[in-house]
């Protein structure tokens, strides 16, 4: 089912201009599954042009029609949800039915969009005077160029797709080279539903060189990013030189506050199911769990026989609930977070080895770990996998200060039934996203993004939309 892929410009599939081509990997197998173009300078030049082009014309394609065909987009996706589902699995390692929720997820940000699209609000100023009238209209911010990342490889795009398209904008997306199908199929719906030629773009390759190129391109205005820190500060960089409009969704720690009048089994409940969703390959995965004393041996001790009840697999397997990691560097990420956490004296709950009867792909046991030091590199670096750091605290001041200690505030989560102590750690926790008693956060009608170094800007809700107007105040004096 999995096929060579390539360029998407100007409405055609078409290979690279040098039939440059690279592989794509399966993670559960480290066998290829295709291949993907590899666009040359021209091969960018060449959609850079063709997004100027689709541009003029989606401007001004009315308002209505718009939405009637990013709607259109929606309904193909939840039409071909089990095809997207199968490629999104193969190229991920997923388990099959998260893929399919994904998938599900990406065909809800196009509906949302479609609906938001009529929805682009100005507003009127009463001006001093009788004879001067004072409004602000919102107008496409003009080509964008985005850039996703490869562990939600429908989801991600789509956010930044949608939104583009419902502003009036065009859009070149750049997906993540170990997972371009889910994309790809995003951007044949926009086709298929009739978004016209030049709109939507998708171009892979070295992402480097292609990220350099469009976003010093003066025809790009906007430039979307989900990704690392260090990435993101790259592009941020190479952004300002243009002062291009920049939104970015970046790596986040999230950490969670099991407050002790909270149950602590059922809170367990909760949060090792979610910690190991995607094999812990989530930018809001909780990552950082500070269980209060009195509630640690319950919380933890329900936590490990959770992880080590997990089915660990390939994704199209049934019954699977964690599949391979992405790529072999994370893996060792793990497995050294994993050591350092063990040497500074950290116990270990649950897994941190190979599956059994796994030889090949990128396979790591669901881990818990407990009691680790503040100190250890997994409590202070991004663990983007399937390890889970568990510690404890005594007092509120002393967990919010820990928790805040980072650079990072893209997610945090809250347990408590004390509707005070909730409240307080909401609101002192610096993260753009807080879950109270709840852990499923992202969903197309709420703003998804970060603070301090997880990033700025929103996806997704009524906010999202902004990040790809630009807002023109307009003063008329009355003739007469």
């Amino acid at each position: 089912m999995y096929h060579d892929l390539n360029l998407y410009i100007r409405g055609d599939w078409r290979p690279a201009s040098d039939k440059g081509t690279k592989p794509v990997t399966d993670p559960a197998t480290e066998d290829a599954l295709g291949l993907i173009a590899v666009a040359t300078e021209a091969d960018v030049e060449d959609a850079l042009a063709a997004a100027q082009e689709g541009f003029k014309v989606w401007r001004k394609t009315g308002t209505w029609e718009r939405a009637a065909r990013i709607r259109k987009v929606a309904e193909l996706i939840r039409a071909r949800t089990d095809d997207i589902a199968t490629l999104m699995s193969l190229e991920t390692g997923k388990p099959l039915a998260e893929a399919k929720g994904e998938t599900g997820a990406a065909a809800d940000q196009f509906e949302w969009y479609s609906e938001e699209t009529k929805r682009i609000y100005g507003q009127i100023i009463e001006a001093r005077t009788a004879d001067s009238r004072m409004a602000v209209i919102h107008q496409p911010v003009g080509v964008v160029a985005a850039f996703s990342a490869w562990n939600f490889p429908a989801l991600l795009p789509a956010r930044k797709i949608a939104a583009a398209l419902a502003a009036g904008c065009a859009i070149i997306v750049k997906p993540a080279g170990e997972t371009p199908a889910s994309c790809a199929a995003l951007v044949q719906a926009c086709h298929d539903a009739g978004i016209p030629p030049g709109v939507v773009n998708m171009v892979t390759g070295a992402s480097s060189q292609i990220a350099t190129q469009l976003i010093r391109s003066p025809i790009v205005r906007k430039v979307s990013v989900t990704g690392s820190v260090p990435v993101g500060k790259q592009i941020l960089s190479l952004a300002a030189e243009g002062v291009k409009k920049v939104s970015m969704e970046l790596g986040g720690h999230g950490p969670v506050l099991i407050f002790d009048d909270y149950d602590p089994v059922a809170a367990a409940d909760v949060c090792a199911p979610t910690k190991f969703r995607n094999c812990g390959q989530v930018c809001i995965s909780p990552t950082r769990f500070y269980v209060h004393e009195k509630s640690y041996d319950a919380f933890s001790a329900r936590f490990a026989e959770i992880a080590k009840s997990l089915k660990v697999g390939r994704g199209l397997d049934d019954g699977v609930q964690v599949g391979p990691m992405a790529n072999r560097r994370g893996l060792e990420t793990v497995q050294k977070m994993t050591q350092d956490a063990i040497d500074r004296g950290a116990e270990l709950l649950a897994g941190g080895g190979t599956p059994t009867g796994s030889n090949k792909g990128y396979f790591i046991e669901p881990t818990v770990l407990g009691r680790v030091p503040d100190d250890a590199l997994v409590m202070n670096e991004e663990p983007f996998g399937p390890i889970a750091p568990i510690t404890t605290f005594s007092a509120y001041d002393e967990v919010i200060e820990r928790a805040n200690a980072l650079p990072f505030g893209l997610a945090g989560y809250v347990f408590s039934n004390d509707l005070s102590v909730a409240t307080r750690a909401y609101e002192d926790l610096e993260c753009g996203m807080v879950g109270v008693n709840e852990m499923l956060l992202a969903t197309a009608e709420a703003p998804f993004g970060g603070v301090k170094e997880s990033g700025m800007g929103r996806e997704g809700g009524s906010l999202g939309i902004h990040d790809y107007l630009d807002p023109k105040y307009v003063k008329i004096k009355l003739a007469g």
